[in-house]
């Protein structure tokens, strides 16, 4: 009886084979084999293709995945083929939904001008600030520039901002008043010919007023005394508003003032300048910047290098030291 279930057993496991063999199993490059299954083990498979014709050992991975899954459907062959099989991709997880809560919104404002909106916040502020101190900044320069008085164009400038400064930067410079003397005006020749005006001359403070030399004729001459010479009381004035003062004028205008020898045409000249605070008899120009100029005055028995800003200079005369 035992004998009799190996049989059935072993004729019922070459059915199996001869079916799996019979069916062609395709490779990976797409080629097929077809026959009955001789051997197999963990290097690969045998194949019978015909009478007396075997196939070499066949590996596993030189099937393709079809191949391999119609060769597992084999008991036998099972646990060879199931390494190589390539596990199904896993399915996508469920996507969760979305949901979209409402939240609180803040209410938009209607739209307001443009000062409200800088006078509502604490930047806003600081900037209107600053705009207004570079308005009254911008005042106090103009004024300078035109030679005007500071409290009325500052005024305007705090009442009209930005207006205000522009106004006056449009508007003429005015001429600078000069400054009282006590000399008497120069008395008009018998024959009517009107005498040459004296240049004005300004007190430095902190200087003694030149001593004049009055030259009395002698019983022994006749005639008036010779007049002066004409490039003596020739001076020359540039006032703010009718000339820029800057690098370039000096420059152009007092070019032989820069040299420590002084040319014979200017060796007895000197520049008197007038700035917002005081009164510079100056000899030479020692240096000059983009802002600035820098003056050698004499004062008592010493020399001064003075800085003055271009923006202070209010008036100066070309003249001569006797003049």
């Amino acid at each position: 009886m035992r004998k009799l279930v190996w049989t059935i057993s072993g004729l019922w496991l070459c059915g199996l084979l001869a079916a799996a063999g019979a069916e062609p199993v395709p490779m990976a490059d797409g080629t097929t084999v077809s026959g009955d299954i001789v051997s197999f083990n963990d290097n690969g498979i045998i194949f019978r293709t015909g009478d007396d014709k075997y196939t070499e050992r066949l590996p596993w991975i030189k099937f393709s995945q079809d191949g391999l899954k119609q060769l597992e459907q084999n008991p036998k062959i099972k646990q060879f083929v199931e390494p190589f099989i390539e596990p199904p991709p896993p399915e996508p997880a469920p996507k969760s939904e979305v949901k979209i809560h409402d939240v609180a919104r803040l209410d938009r404002s209607s739209p307001a001008s443009l000062f409200v909106g800088l006078s509502s916040s604490s930047v806003g502020l600081m900037a209107l600030l600053l705009i207004y101190a570079a308005n009254l900044y911008a005042g106090y320069e103009i004024a300078l520039f035109r030679a005007r008085p500071l409290a009325p164009v500052l005024g305007v400038a705090a009442a009209l901002p930005i207006a205000g400064p522009v106004i006056f930067l449009l508007l003429p410079g005015l001429r600078v008043a000069a400054a009282p003397t006590d000399e008497k005006p120069a008395e008009t020749p018998a024959d009517g010919a009107p005498a040459e005006s004296e240049p004005h001359r300004f007190m430095v403070p902190g200087m003694k007023p030149e001593e004049e030399i009055h030259i009395v004729t002698g019983s022994w001459e006749a005639g008036a005394p010779p007049a002066p010479p004409p490039s003596q009381t020739n001076t020359e004035v540039f006032q703010r508003g009718q000339f820029m003062f800057n690098r370039r004028f000096f420059e152009t205008k007092f070019s032989g003032f820069f040299g420590i020898v002084r040319r014979e045409a200017d060796k007895d000249k000197v520049l008197q300048v007038k700035t917002v605070h005081t009164l510079l008899v100056a000899e030479r120009i020692t240096r000059i910047g983009a802002n600035e100029v820098h003056f050698e005055v004499l004062r008592g028995d010493s020399r001064q290098e003075v800085m003055v800003p271009f923006a202070e200079i209010q008036e100066i005369q070309l003249k001569h030291k006797k003049a």
